[in-house]
């Protein structure tokens, strides 16, 4: 009962100035709905990240061929030509524990259909290509083995380049131009949305690997090789170890020297890809944490205040029986109901403002009940922190000079 009397009398001291203190209460709202917002869209960064992870494919591992360097710089992996039409075959043929394997040939050129033309991504893959990356068809069919073997003039299309060149209508049979060589689209793709990188998936076209070496490329050599794995617990670790034990070996690579290739697994590609994300994420919600701190230096300010203009108040308790422990409770709740209310006025400003910036930026925003708990239960202890000394330094005053206090 004592603590509900002393939480009623701090209520009621409260609202003896409402102004000052809402405006005591501005510091706390301010940071928690920052940390809420800014955490929310952190996190929507890094589910995004995570569902163009997963576009990819299940089980999928990438092989991308050496590096050149040129003026003493390093191009990266995929900047050298060391993967070649045998490693693909010794890939299908000999690594068991792989269920899918296409290589990649990408090319940027001017396609055409009717009066239409434009400039997009060609891929030349092979015909497991659309299992490895989980991609329906919407209409029509994919490329055979029989295609890639004979490098017949076929191609996949995606959705974007698909409206672009055809509209609504349905592109299957279709003829497009690529490079002036006529392709017969055999099938269309389902909607896959955007990459990693921020570009269109499915402002794409499909063609088997052989058609594009021959017709587009004119290359003998793969920088990329797509592999899914065979299904179950650990899988993905022995086929990366089995694909790196085979091409060192058909690469002639001794054992003290560095792969002229590299291998990612789709786990490894999610933890690198996610990690910037998760950076940001933490970085944001530091930073909006900062303006939680100053709205307790606040409560702290106004609470010292508060002592000096109740002194005589704190003195006429103090002579007629309260304990100094009752006057520190009683600051000290005072606190604590500032930064409490202010948190749960903060909440509704941060959901509403990760909301607001969905539906005005577009931007994905996730917010999840542990930033909520976490940015509440912080705004608490700030109260708690903040409140402490105020509330220590009035229950330390001496009776007779507080009621002698003008």
């Amino acid at each position: 009962m004592r603590l509900l009397a002393t939480l009623s009398m701090a209520i009621r001291a409260l609202r003896r100035n409402l102004l000052r203190t809402l405006l005591t209460m501005l510091g706390i709202i301010i940071g928690v709905g920052a940390v809420i917002a800014m955490v929310s869209i952190g996190n929507g960064a890094k589910a995004q990240v995570e569902a163009q992870i997963a576009s990819l494919g299940q089980n999928v591992i990438m092989i991308l061929s050496g590096q050149v360097t040129r003026g003493g710089f390093s191009m990266g992996f995929g900047s050298a030509p060391t993967l070649t039409k045998g490693d693909y075959e010794a890939l299908r043929n000999e690594a068991h524990s792989i269920q899918g394997v296409s290589p990649e040939v990408r090319s940027f050129v001017q396609i055409a259909a009717g009066n239409q033309n434009l400039n997009t991504q060609v891929f030349g893959v092979g015909e497991d290509y659309l299992e490895i990356r989980a991609w329906p068809l919407r209409s029509g069919s994919n490329f055979t083995e029989t295609d890639v073997r004979n490098a017949a003039k076929v191609a996949v299309i995606g959705q974007t380049t698909a409206t672009t060149l055809f509209g609504d209508s349905d592109p299957v049979g279709q003829v497009v131009r690529i490079k002036n060589a006529p392709f017969t689209i055999v099938g269309a793709l389902a909607p896959k949305g955007m990459a990693m990188m921020g570009n269109d998936q499915d402002d794409i076209i499909l063609v088997p690997y052989t058609s594009a070496m021959v017709r587009l490329t004119g290359a003998t050599t793969f920088r990329s090789f797509l592999v899914q794995a065979a299904a179950g617990s650990g899988q993905l670790a022995r086929t990366q170890e089995e694909i790196v034990e085979l091409l060192r070996q058909r690469h002639r690579i001794g054992p003290d020297r560095d792969d002229d290739f590299m291998v990612r697994t789709q786990e490894e590609i999610a933890a690198m890809a996610t990690s910037t994300s998760r950076i940001m994420t933490v970085l944001l919600g530091a930073i909006a944490g900062v303006s939680l701190l100053v709205g307790g230096i606040g409560i702290m300010n106004i609470m010292l205040v508060s002592v000096t203009e109740r002194t005589r108040e704190i003195g006429l308790r103090l002579a007629v029986g309260a304990r100094s422990r009752d006057i520190l409770w009683q600051f000290l709740i005072e606190a604590v109901v500032l930064s409490v209310a202010g948190g749960l006025l903060g909440i509704g400003l941060g959901v509403g403002g990760a909301r607001a910036v969905s539906a005005n930026f577009g931007w994905t925003t996730l917010v999840s009940a542990q930033s909520i708990v976490l940015a509440f239960a912080f705004s608490a202890a700030i109260g708690v922190f903040f409140g402490f000394y105020p509330a220590r330094q009035a229950s330390r005053l001496d009776p007779i000079e507080a009621l002698h206090y003008e």
